[in-house]
């Protein structure tokens, strides 16, 4: 069995339990309405008026305009991100983060010592509420499509438990936009066969499925049958480290998309240093309003975990997209791979560049403000967002 453990709007539950006067209000961490910020977190308060996370800050205040407007804390969040992987790790080594506030669990191995999975699931629901004041929804279920599934079911404060001889029960009922892949183009395509229910799409032959959506098909009869072969990756064990963002609206703003850039890159950065983890190659995701999907890769001469060089690397491969002219962008991603395994051993000490000069600089720098931010809990140390061209 498989644990999916996500904190629910993490950001902005992180902000309320430092300002308890918050607690019941509708808030958000976003960007400055007038500086073209998005939403990174919504509180459920908010999300009853329609607000959602990537939703640009201006189109927020409109859909309440009362919306209290908070600026994120990064370090502060990675810090209690930290915490939380913490109490993950009492209980297990093979832990698949997904993002600051997400991961899959495998605790199959850890069984004989703390005893089923789903106790287990408790005792870490509940640590969390008892030592850090969060809720986590989690999700229990024999695989990390259903338990990212059943964890989401019962948002906020969710806890699902799926076992195996329940699962095409608990699926068939589910809309096919369930399924890991169906955007709102294949969503629709699906409805022109008349097949809106996990039930409909499990009916049809795998044969005919291919035949209309090719290896997508294969894979969408593969997940309404309830099968996922993929195993929990540890960060130490991952081919690359990412994190991606989903807009609630379709972004065309240049500006807007450098910055969530630039805090995707912040994430990726501070959960490599984490892990002593280097890359060579930066990864940039964009999924256009069609659901038409790109990534750009370029790679690196030394392996590297500073903020500064893979934030200008990620940045040259967007821009150059851009100049072209893009279309409405639905998912922004930043990835970093191709890791140096020596990175963490002691190396003989070598003539560097300039360029290797500064790097190291920078990286003093980042190790310096991880340092400072999470010993004081808030960001005292951070980046420019939000960064404009000269017109």
């Amino acid at each position: 069995m498989i644990i999916h453990a996500d904190m629910d709007a993490f950001f902005a539950s992180v902000e309320i339990r430092e300002q308890p006067e918050l607690r019941g209000k509708p808030v958000v961490v976003a960007g400055r309405p007038d500086q073209r910020g998005v939403v990174a977190a919504a509180s459920y308060e908010a999300r009853k008026y329609g607000v959602r996370s990537a939703m640009p800050t201006s189109n927020a205040l409109k859909l309440c305009p009362e919306l209290i407007i908070l600026p994120g804390h990064m370090a502060l969040y990675s810090q209690v991100s930290a915490q939380i992987h913490a109490i993950f790790s009492r209980y297990t080594p093979l832990i698949e983060p997904l993002s600051l506030d997400e991961a899959f669990l495998d605790v199959s191995t850890s069984v004989s010592l703390f005893g089923p999975t789903v106790d287990i699931a408790r005792r870490i629901k509940q640590e969390v509420r008892d030592e850090l004041a969060l809720v986590i929804s989690i999700g229990v279920a024999p695989n990390k499509f259903l338990a990212k599934i059943a964890s989401d079911l019962e948002k906020p404060d969710g806890f699902v438990v799926l076992e195996a001889a329940d699962v095409q029960h608990f699926l068939d009922p589910l809309p096919v936009s369930r399924l890991w892949g169906v955007g709102k183009v294949t969503e629709q395509r699906l409805h022109d066969l008349r097949i809106y229910t996990v039930a409909q799409l499990r009916q049809l032959p795998e044969s005919q499925l291919k035949h209309h959506f090719g290896l997508l098909g294969e894979h969408l009869w593969r997940l309404a049958h309830g099968q996922d072969k993929r195993a929990v990756t540890p960060d130490h064990n991952a081919k690359s480290i990412s994190h991606e963002t989903t807009f609630a609206e379709d972004i065309s703003d240049a500006d807007i998309l450098r910055g969530v850039l630039l805090n995707l890159t912040e994430q990726v950065t501070t959960r490599l240093r984490r892990k002593s983890i280097r890359g060579r190659k930066v990864q940039l995701k964009l999924r256009f309003d069609n659901f038409h999907t790109i990534t750009r890769v370029r790679s690196l001469s030394t392996a590297t975990d500073n903020t500064k060089t893979l934030w200008e690397s990620v940045l040259r491969l967007f821009d150059t997209e851009n100049a072209a002219g893009l279309p409405p962008i639905r998912l922004i991603g930043m990835g970093v791979g191709g890791f140096d395994t020596d990175s963490d051993t002691n190396q003989a000490p070598t003539q560097l560049s300039m360029f290797e000069e500064a790097q190291q600089e920078t990286g003093k720098l980042d190790k310096l403000a991880d340092d400072i931010n999470h010993r004081f809990g808030q960001k005292m140390l951070s980046r420019a967002r939000g960064i404009r061209r000269p017109e």
